[in-house]
């Protein structure tokens, strides 16, 4: 999969130029353009039920946004990269999708907004809820992360985010797509890394030998995984874990320093996933890295 034509969203928050040059190391893998995404929240424009939205109010925060672009677009055609644009007003996740699908891109970049305690259990967050909806693959944009590992608090900034990406797989077609992906990042990454986790709940209460048959199959899935990313030119490297599913890939990703997580957004029912979330998005909201859904 190539990454030639991206949507990047932002609100402006600090650090989000630092995250879009990130981004544009993609260059090299074939990146071409960029379409610059801006929401106008619809409480910003006045708006109210059958009265529409305030015209003026409208066309003046379009063009301020403009403005606040035009550094960010002459930064990309230093890069010889070409950008566009679009500033909509409405609710957000439905207009970045349609402006994705409008725009035909590739790919979908995006930040995250810490959340209290309270939205964590009961709301899901704005870039949750567009990891679970989107059709396009998207990226959580991480600049700079604070996490606890090892019992201290550390923080991460996340630079050449494309060197050391790790795809953690369950096997799905999710995760196929996954690895056609990560792939797209042959020309900028050193190697690519390829893991899988024997969860908990299959491994336990299994006996020795049926334990040691499902490592065995496991070893032969990954290493048909890492046939395809050789056969496609990448330097690749293997790793088998067991254990509670996202933290072992939290564990591995950390380890082994990957740069980026990868992964296969699974299905599960819309209320499983709304509100409990899957593994994928478990760790998109506790990993420190960059992760990348693809669906």
């Amino acid at each position: 999969m190539k990454f030639e034509k991206i949507l990047f969203h932002t609100r402006f928050r600090e650090l989000a130029f630092s995250s879009l040059e990130t981004v544009l190391e993609l260059k090299d893998a074939g990146l071409k353009e960029v379409v610059l995404t801006y929401i106008v929240p619809r409480e910003e424009v006045s708006f109210v039920p059958y009265g529409g939205y305030n015209k003026e109010e409208e066309e003046r925060l379009k063009e301020t946004t403009r403005i606040r672009f035009e550094d960010w677009q002459e930064a990309i055609d230093k890069k010889g990269v070409k950008s566009k644009v679009r500033i909509e007003v409405g609710v957000s996740n439905s207009k970045i999708l349609s402006v994705a699908e409008e725009e035909n891109v590739q790919l979908i970049v995006t930040g995250r907004k810490k959340r209290s305690t309270f939205e964590k259990v009961y709301v899901g967050s704005h870039i949750l809820d567009l990891l679970r909806r989107s059709q396009f693959p998207v990226l959580m944009s991480k600049y700079m992360a604070q996490y606890d590992w090892a019992g201290e608090s550390l923080t991460r900034v996340n630079e050449h985010i494309y060197k050391r990406p790790m795809l953690a797989t369950d096997w799905s077609d999710a995760s196929a797509n996954a690895l056609q992906a990560m792939l797209g990042f042959k020309n900028v990454a050193d190697k690519i890394l390829i893991t899988h986790v024997i969860g908990a709940k299959i491994s336990k209460g299994l006996e020795h030998t049926k334990l040691k048959a499902l490592e065995e199959e496991s070893e032969k899935r990954l290493q048909a995984y890492s046939e395809t990313a050789a056969k496609a030119g990448v330097d690749v490297e293997t790793h088998l874990s067991c254990g509670q599913t996202a933290a072992e890939i939290l564990r591995l990703s950390r380890e082994h320093k990957a740069s980026m997580i990868v992964m296969g957004r699974t299905g599960k029912d819309w209320f499983q996933e709304y509100w409990l979330g899957g593994v994928s998005h478990r760790v998109a909201e506790m990993s420190e890295l960059p992760v990348l859904l693809v669906p």
